[in-house]
């Protein structure tokens, strides 16, 4: 791996585990094992870092999103993947992350808003209209209320004053946000589906 991919994925288990603000350059260093100046060779300051990895970040999930709408045998299948994905993600994120990257690093955290409000907005909208396409969804669902809705609750999981992580596990939180909201917009035969789904998983 080259020196700055390191840099890079190293700050990002960092962050993911004790949050943006608390973890400085110098810590970054000391846990590769490097100089603070070979660090700065390759980005001019935290910002810079905090940038690449959100970028990263958000690839990485615009490309899984992308393989649950294509490998998805329907709509709610591909909404269980995707619970997979976002268990995988937030296991070991410190909810502290998104707060630090709104107050202190708001360039980031613009980019980050960007996705969410075009690039996964679109995406729940698709997935709605192909739920109700395939008769799992109810028909007379508000598609844009629904989708608006479905992203801040994601979003809601991270408020440490409505949910605090030492009483909540950010993983299981969205699950269960996921949950609720698909047997929200179900029909009957989505239902019986969303629990066929269910079963199948707490098999493997």
């Amino acid at each position: 791996m080259e020196i700055k991919e390191r840099i890079q994925q190293k700050a990002k288990d960092l962050f993911h585990r004790y949050g943006i603000k608390s973890i400085t350059m110098d810590e970054i260093a000391t846990q590769l094992g490097a100089s603070k100046k070979t660090i700065y060779q390759y980005f001019s300051d935290k910002d810079e870092l905090v940038d690449a990895i959100i970028k990263e970040m958000i690839g990485s999930a615009q490309e899984m999103c992308e393989s649950n709408i294509a490998t998805g045998k329907d709509a709610v299948h591909e909404l269980f993947q995707a619970m997979d994905f976002v268990q995988q993600i937030f296991s070991e994120m410190n909810p502290a992350m998104m707060y630090d990257l709104d107050r202190f690093h708001p360039q980031s955290f613009k980019i980050f808003l960007d996705h969410k409000n075009k690039y996964l907005y679109q995406v729940i909208r698709d997935n709605l209209k192909r739920g109700i396409k395939e008769e799992l969804y109810r028909p007379d669902i508000n598609i844009d209320i629904l989708a608006k809705f479905r992203l801040e609750g994601m979003m809601m999981a991270f408020n440490q004053d409505v949910f605090p992580s030492s009483k909540f596990n950010l993983a299981e939180l969205h699950k269960i946000i996921i949950e609720h909201f698909l047997f929200g917009v179900a029909s009957l035969k989505g239902y019986k589906l969303i629990l066929k789904y269910h079963q199948e998983r707490l098999k493997r």
